[in-house]
């Protein structure tokens, strides 16, 4: 079946004053949707019913799979619409917080505290040159871990592990409200993790 785009769990407006009402519109339903329409056109170039059929996790794995003159657009779009499918329902309008049970004890024995974490995290998200995301990432390993990509790469694609928790630091995901201030907008962000969620990410990898 082809991809479609995903419904927010919230309005548009939900998650003022950190992430505007104009740039969840903007950002859901151009930006995402696009990657959906682009992703499925470059689907059906291949003329592969099967590659039409994976469902996302299992295509961006397979990428080899896809013919060499579409595999750029499935990457590219396939992963922006993986990323931005995850980043919607990693935000909460009642965000916020700190996680708690084995995600908490997992943040904690590998960075030290939740505040060297988020350090962590806002410098991979603050030194990703251009556009691409920020990531804490269960790792193939059994180990959690903070990085980045560039443009819509995710840890699927890298094969480095599960993405847990993404940051969008594209221009498109702050610049109406942020303009260059990106900074402002990744503190914002902690007040919006759903942290409920993301651990339950964490416990079904551990599972």
């Amino acid at each position: 079946m082809p991809h479609t785009l995903p419904s927010l769990p919230y309005a548009f407006d939900a998650l003022e004053p950190h992430i505007d009402a104009r740039t969840m519109e903007i950002h859901h339903g151009k930006h995402h949707a696009a990657y959906v329409a682009n992703l499925n056109k470059a689907l059906e170039a291949t003329g592969s019913a099967g590659l039409t059929e994976l469902e996302i996790v299992r295509l961006l794995r397979n990428l080899k799979e896809v013919p060499e003159a579409q595999r750029t657009a499935v990457r590219n779009n396939g992963g922006g619409h993986y990323n931005h499918s995850l980043f919607w329902m990693s935000l909460a309008p009642r965000g916020g917080g700190r996680p708690t049970g084995p995600l908490a004890k997992a943040i904690e024995t590998t960075f030290g505290s939740f505040e060297a974490f988020q350090t962590k995290f806002e410098e991979a998200a603050m030194g990703r040159f251009g556009s691409g995301w920020a990531w804490l990432t269960y790792g193939t390993d059994g180990t959690i871990a903070v990085g980045s990509t560039p443009n819509q790469d995710n840890p699927i694609i890298e094969a480095t592990g599960t993405p847990l928790l993404g940051l969008d630091v594209w221009e498109h995901a702050y610049y109406l409200q942020y303009q260059n201030r990106r900074a402002e907008y990744v503190k914002a962000f902690w007040s919006l993790v759903d942290w409920s969620e993301i651990g339950r990410r964490y416990a079904t990898c551990k599972a």
